[in-house]
């Protein structure tokens, strides 16, 4: 079994776009590999977090981690700051990371534009990324295109410590679905949909009612004409909904087309909208029974003790190798 180590940000409300590209994969990996997945709230807060709000948001997407299909009895699943190494980890990272490889990362580019101030944290936080994913000595990480500077960045300092030190970790390998979808904002097909867009409108949370579902949906932006056709390149906006559409019922881009072959954006709406919430609600359903249990906090900790053990192990033999002085007695 290969290690698959990734995580989510408590930040902003996951979307359908999170479920479709990442979770759903989640889900499948558990069945073949050795699982981490984590809930990454020290990358949260390169950006200022207000403390109860942050507190609820660590524990819904840990929720929503179970109510999606991930099995704690398969995957470690855990918040990041709860396993320290990480953070320790980080900082060793940090100082075998250049400045220069830092001032390229696009997404700091674009969080810190326009900005008069900017966190030291967000600068150096793919430094601890790549220690998230090296501390395991994982495998494989599945990553979006947002996220592919900074597994190459991973796969450098590994690289550089191996020669630094000697052999120690493994260099990994990006993680790509055979079977995937980047979901795509419902007011502009041309940027991804996020939790962290200020329009609701743009994106379906998870947890969104099915009237909201339903109104977002039925508002969301299309293509001039009225065929259901799916063409990236020329219907962008009526491409990405049939994406959604064929992912939630299951169905092939095909078959979609042929079934609202001559009836216009209106019925294919309106249906999509059914098939989006027969998805979510019981999800929802899931999830809510998870919250009123309070049994994730149990699994919580549960996932934090085995990944510890894993992590403890790692950031001890990096320690040794670099000449700190272990602690005797």
């Amino acid at each position: 079994m290969k290690k698959v180590l990734s995580g989510i940000q408590p930040s902003g409300q996951l979307t359908l776009g999170n479920y479709i590209g990442a979770m759903q994969n989640f889900v499948k990996l558990q069945e073949t590999e050795e699982c981490f997945f984590m809930v990454v709230d020290l990358h949260a807060i390169t950006v200022p977090q207000e403390p109860a709000m942050f507190r609820e948001q660590i524990e819904s997407v840990a929720a929503l981690f179970i109510a999606a299909g991930l099995d704690p009895a398969k995957s470690n699943i855990f918040v990041q700051s709860h396993v320290r190494a990480h953070a320790e980890l980080g900082w060793i990272m940090t100082t075998l990371t250049g400045m220069g490889e830092l001032e390229r990362m696009t997404q700091f580019k674009d969080k810190s534009a326009g900005k008069d101030s900017v966190g030291a944290g967000l600068f150096v936080y793919p430094s601890l990324m790549a220690a998230d994913i090296l501390v395991y000595n994982a495998d494989l990480v599945p990553v979006g295109d947002d996220q592919k500077q900074h597994l190459e960045l991973t796969r450098d300092l590994a690289s550089r410590f191996n020669s630094r030190f000697g052999e120690y970790f493994t260099v990994p390998e990006p993680y790509i679905p055979k079977v995937g979808a980047r979901i795509m904002s419902l007011d502009d097909a041309s940027k991804k949909m996020s939790k962290s867009n200020p329009n609701a409108g743009s994106y379906i949370a998870l947890l969104d009612e099915p009237s909201v579902i339903r109104k977002k949906i039925s508002r969301a932006t299309t293509d001039s004409g009225r065929e259901v056709k799916y063409d990236p390149a020329n219907k962008p906006e009526i491409s990405n909904l049939i994406s959604i559409y064929s992912h939630c019922a299951n169905m092939t881009i095909a078959e979609i087309e042929a079934r609202y072959e001559g009836q216009g954006y209106g019925p294919f709406k309106k249906d999509l909208a059914e098939q989006v919430v027969n998805v979510l609600e019981p999800l929802q359903q899931k999830y809510k029974a998870i919250r009123e249990s309070g049994e994730i906090h149990a699994i919580l900790k549960q996932g934090a003790e085995r990944a510890s053990e894993l992590a403890d192990r790692t950031l001890a033999g990096v320690k040794e190798k670099m000449g700190f002085l272990a602690p005797r007695g």
